[in-house]
């Protein structure tokens, strides 16, 4: 071999040979064993997951564990969750046994101590109504947490919460209609509009996406509707998506206590945010309402956006002040709890098999910035700082944390 002339080995080396092909090593499966707790069906009617959605889980490879009458108050029986591979089991227990726990509403303190632990728990938080005990126990438990409320997708946007909004926004025009009329001891008005009678009139607070599914089902049943917001960016783009036939207005006080001295109906769908009050509306201009008049709460989940509001539920949804019908209820979707449910549940089913795809929940949690923003605990570490400012408890950030574990 002359001495300039490389060998085989070096030509090995330098990539010049054919080399054996890598193949990308594909994540190990993870089998999840999901439990759905049955909800009090007085104050939450939807369930998280659907049969079809338990199906496709279980397709995957999954285990499901439905206590019985889970889905009752969707219209869903337990034979249809069987009939797709779930398990019935009627011992609550049994159910809180398991990895991934799925409900629509917090667990009780009592349901709590039923969890074993290190476990991992989707609900909504509805922070209002929790205690810094609350947010303790779970602590406690050295669970991870996750918030509905809080999940965010890749354009930014709130999964969960933008569902529930364009239900609870038609719903609402829905409710109201129902408590004009004598069926509910309203002032027997149709909502809408019909020759030689002037219209019922809706003032929407807010601008997003509820006031925009509210206003269309109002001017689809002839309403005149007139939405305030102080964003002209979310007025333009609403009166782009509805139509030239809606009023808007930025929240001018002259204006808008002219309009709610006349509105039939009120609804309230703007949570609070920057330096803006959270009472849009005092309970003076309540006061100057007409009589029978109705108003519903949309935000009353985050407290409220009307001085007057006070938080009930599906069972006791109203109250009458000031002559005012009052409905506020925080999961009005409850009311079409079927329809809810398949929503939800075409969140939940995906986020579920990608966490099994992904070998696991700490490896999904790695990857997706979204479910990392959904928690609020993770192994008994409160991540979340405006539930750590709220009840005066020490916070860790969660990407600080995952680069621990």
């Amino acid at each position: 071999m002359k001495k300039d002339q490389p060998s085989y080995f070096s030509l090995e080396k330098a990539g010049i040979f054919p080399q054996e092909e890598m193949l990308e090593v594909g994540r190990k499966h993870n089998k999840l064993v999901i439990g759905i707790p049955r909800d009090n069906h007085k104050i939450e009617q939807r369930v998280a997951l659907t049969p079809e959605a338990v199906e496709v889980l279980v397709n995957q490879g999954h285990e499901v564990i439905i206590e019985s009458g889970a889905g009752q108050a969707a219209n869903y029986q337990d034979h249809e969750y069987s009939e797709n591979g779930g398990f019935i089991v009627r011992e609550k227990d049994q159910v809180y046994q398991c990895d991934v726990i799925i409900r629509i509403s917090p667990l009780t303190e009592e349901e709590i101590d039923h969890l074993k632990g290190d476990q991992i728990i989707f609900t909504n938080i509805n922070l209002p109504q929790q205690n810094a005990e609350y947010i303790q126990k779970l602590m406690q438990k050295k669970v991870i947490a996750i918030a509905f409320e809080y999940l965010r997708e890749e354009d930014n946007s709130f999964p969960v919460i933008k569902a529930m909004s364009e239900i609870a926004g038609t719903t609402s025009i829905l409710v109201a209609s129902e408590y004009l009329s004598n069926s509910r001891e309203g002032k027997g008005v149709l909502l809408g509009g019909v020759s030689g009678i002037t219209p019922t009139e809706i003032v929407i607070l807010g601008a997003g996406t509820a006031a925009e599914y509210a206003a269309q089902a109002a001017m689809g049943l002839g309403a005149s509707v007139k939405i305030f917001d102080y964003s002209l960016i979310k007025l333009r783009r609403l009166q782009k998506n509805v139509g030239s036939r809606l009023y808007t207005s930025v929240f001018h006080p002259k204006v808008l206590k002219k309009d709610i001295q006349s509105a039939d109906v009120i609804i309230g769908a703007m949570y609070q945010y920057g330096n803006y009050p959270q009472y849009l509306l005092s309970e003076e201009m309540i006061q100057q309402m007409k009589e029978g008049s109705v108003i519903i709460d949309l935000s009353i989940d985050q407290g409220g956006c009307i001085e007057t509001s006070e938080i009930r539920n599906i069972d006791n949804p109203t109250f009458v002040k000031f002559g005012v019908i009052h409905y506020c209820v925080p999961n009005i979707a409850s009311r079409v709890s079927r329809t809810a449910s398949i929503a939800l549940s075409n969140v939940f089913s995906p986020m579920l098999i990608s966490m099994g795809e992904y070998g696991g929940f700490i490896n999904h949690l790695k990857e997706n910035r979204g479910l990392r923003n959904g928690v609020y605990i993770y192994n008994g570490i409160l991540t979340k700082k405006q539930i750590g400012d709220r009840f005066g408890m020490s916070s860790r950030d969660i990407d600080l944390l995952m680069a621990a574990f």
